[in-house]
């Protein structure tokens, strides 16, 4: 992280704020979602439990490792900073769609957007790494790009999963 910092020490504080908020919106929405997912009590939905669980716990590492980066750097990981106030206003609609509303397909939804964004923001920092050559950073994040594209995948799969049954359902009257 020392080597892409030297470029803009400021910057990558801000880029690392902007991850860490998304981190806690995921573990937040993650929380909700496996709340609501253990009240259903239905057996299909109570076997992705443990892979949700896993997958809210990668986000808290995640979390917890930027916030460890951005003090190393001598940041505040609890000011807000340009991109983190902005990465808070565009996730606002999707924690709405997970607090308000009860149906878990509507659920995944929301989460599918989060994920790709998520995946997305990681992905920009492996690339910055790279064309930096920070290699220890480009390393990191490369982890983490791994386990959110593992979120990912599987949260698509559950919206089409869900989609399919809507689609084979007989229309409403």
């Amino acid at each position: 992280m020392r080597k892409l910092a030297e470029k803009n020490v400021g910057r990558v504080i801000d880029l690392l704020n902007e991850r860490l908020a998304f981190e806690r919106t995921g573990v937040r929405l993650y929380d909700k979602m496996i709340l609501r997912m253990r009240l259903l009590e239905d057996a299909q939905v109570e076997r992705m439990i443990p892979k949700m669980q896993r997958y809210r716990d990668e986000e808290k590492e995640h979390e917890e490792w930027l916030e460890d980066q951005i003090r190393e750097l001598r940041g505040d990981d609890h000011l807000p900073t340009e991109k983190s106030v902005l990465v808070l206003a565009e996730t606002q609609g999707i924690e709405r769609v997970i607090a308000r509303d009860p149906r878990l397909p509507h659920d995944f939804h929301a989460l599918l957007a989060a994920e790709l964004a998520d995946t997305a923001g990681w992905d920009i920092l492996v690339r910055l790494a790279d064309a930096f050559g920070d290699r220890v950073a480009s390393k990191e994040f490369k982890q983490r790009l791994r386990e959110e594209r593992e979120h990912l995948s599987f949260v698509r799969r559950t919206v089409e999963r869900y989609l399919k049954e809507q689609l084979t359902q007989p229309p409403s009257p």
